[in-house]
């Protein structure tokens, strides 16, 4: 069976790939096929991430084994599409380059027979320019929900706390110890 898979760049604007890929193909050809689309050089650590309905992130599957120990920690390799894929589980999240933090949602729009004398993996369409940089993402702690019950009253003068107090004199800290 073919797998018709629609990525779609996290961005203000539509820009995505529809993908054709054989279900026996592994997490790491699809990220090939991802890479190859939108035109990235490959050089990058890649990841997918499981997820619920509604994009919730969950258990990382990366390019390369970052386990402490080698050979222990499986990688996008190990996993089959049709192992992670099917009617009930259509969606995964796909962020390419950690450092730029480019972000897709990829989801299982179809499940096909293949068409003869068609090569998979297969772009079916493409729309959007790719941006120059990778999107803002704007995480929660960003949003001051997270923060809001930590504030404080800071100001200058909490610098100064120890100024003119002689406490440490008792533990033989001297002014220039170093």
């Amino acid at each position: 069976m073919i797998y018709k898979f629609r990525v779609i760049l996290d961005a203000e604007e539509d820009i995505f790939r529809d993908i054709a890929i054989d279900e026996n193909d592994t997490l790491e050809d699809l990220h090939n096929s991802i890479v190859n689309s939108f035109d990235f050089d490959g050089m990058e650590m890649a990841a997918f991430y499981t997820c619920d309905d509604k994009w919730n992130q969950d258990q990382e599957i990366p390019l390369f084994d970052t386990g402490d120990n080698p050979g222990e920690g499986l990688t996008m390799a190990d996993y089959l599409l049709s192992g992670m894929f099917d009617k009930d589980s259509t969606k995964m999240i796909y962020v390419y380059d950690f450092f730029n933090m480019w972000t897709f949602f990829v989801e299982l729009a179809a499940i096909e027979e293949p068409e003869s004398g068609v090569s998979y993996p297969d772009v079916l369409f493409s729309h959007g320019i790719m941006p120059m940089t990778a999107p803002d993402k704007e995480f929660a702690s960003e949003k001051d929900e997270f923060g809001s019950e930590f504030e404080d009253d800071y100001d200058d003068e909490d610098l100064d706390m120890f100024e003119g107090d002689d406490s440490f004199e008792d533990y033989g800290f001297e002014d220039n110890w170093n």
